[in-house]
């Protein structure tokens, strides 16, 4: 057999194999910039779970048009809570003044991420009680209390009801944000069926277990105002909130966030909600 022959004969594995190298050069490459940030992180004394950084702009504006049309509020009114707790400097101080006090998170920058959301749904739901289960240091919970704050300023009373199952949660719910909020330490479910009040906004951020989050949806089914909300912070590794909203007769929309500047590719939000139209 000629050479060329021979060449021609093994042309289409030289073709897979060029394939192959390029398949995996594309891969690779868009990875690499997480790859980076992750090894950057990995020598840092920041959080080592639940992590903190910022949206995208891009990721934020989707976030912002999403709240627009579950709240049926204008997008403007949206951004402008979204700048409210980004830009409140009390809050900012309370989050920087604590992790230069704790050594294992010197280098962390405890940005509120998704949580502008939950702020711009308290913000413009007024509730008058607010549920979180799973505290941790409590960012969602002073970004929430700020929220109710703002709002008892303007006229609109609200509790918040945290829990936990950690004696030192709730770190950051320092005066005034503490004032009417309780962090309750225990099992969330049993705190859950002791509620005798309506919930208006409903938080799960506990036990990332697909059954333990099932039974706090089912625990407090009927204790939901009629145009509560519910918020699932497992809604990227969980399919309960969808499955009690469809059960229950609720939308549910998922919110898929995009971290700025981290290796971590994102978690989300998932909304389950009544219609207003």
């Amino acid at each position: 057999m000629t050479f060329l022959k021979r060449l021609l004969k093994k042309l289409p594995v030289f073709r897979r194999l060029i394939q192959i190298y390029l398949r995996r050069k594309r891969s690779v490459g868009s990875l690499q910039e997480k790859l980076k940030l992750a090894k950057s992180w990995s020598y840092k004394y920041t959080e080592f779970s639940n992590y903190y950084y910022s949206l995208t702009p891009r990721n934020r504006k989707d976030l912002a048009f999403l709240i627009s049309h579950i709240c049926n509020e204008p997008l403007e009114i949206v951004e402008n809570y979204f700048t409210e707790i980004e830009s409140d400097s009390k809050v900012n101080g309370i989050l920087e003044e604590f992790c230069s006090k704790a050594p294992e998170l010197r280098d962390s920058n405890m940005e509120v991420g998704r949580r502008i959301g939950w702020y711009a749904i308290v913000r413009i739901m007024k509730p008058k009680f607010v549920v979180e289960t799973g505290v941790h240091h409590g960012v969602g919970a002073l970004v929430i209390n700020s929220a109710l704050l703002k709002n008892r300023n303007e006229g609109h009373f609200g509790k918040y009801l945290g829990t936990d199952i950690n004696p030192q949660s709730g770190e950051l719910l320092v005066n005034p944000y503490n004032q009417n909020s309780s962090i309750v330490i225990g099992d969330s479910i049993t705190t859950l069926q002791n509620v005798e009040v309506d919930i208006d906004l409903f938080i799960n951020d506990s036990d990332h277990n697909s059954d333990y989050e099932a039974r706090e949806y089912s625990t407090i089914s009927d204790k939901l105002s009629s145009n509560a909300i519910i918020l699932g912070d497992n809604c990227h590794a969980s399919d309960s909130l969808r499955l009690f909203s469809a059960k229950t007769n609720r939308h549910f929309i998922f919110f898929k966030e995009e971290p700025f500047n981290h290796f971590y590719l994102g978690a989300g939000i998932g909304i389950s909600f009544i219609s207003k139209q």
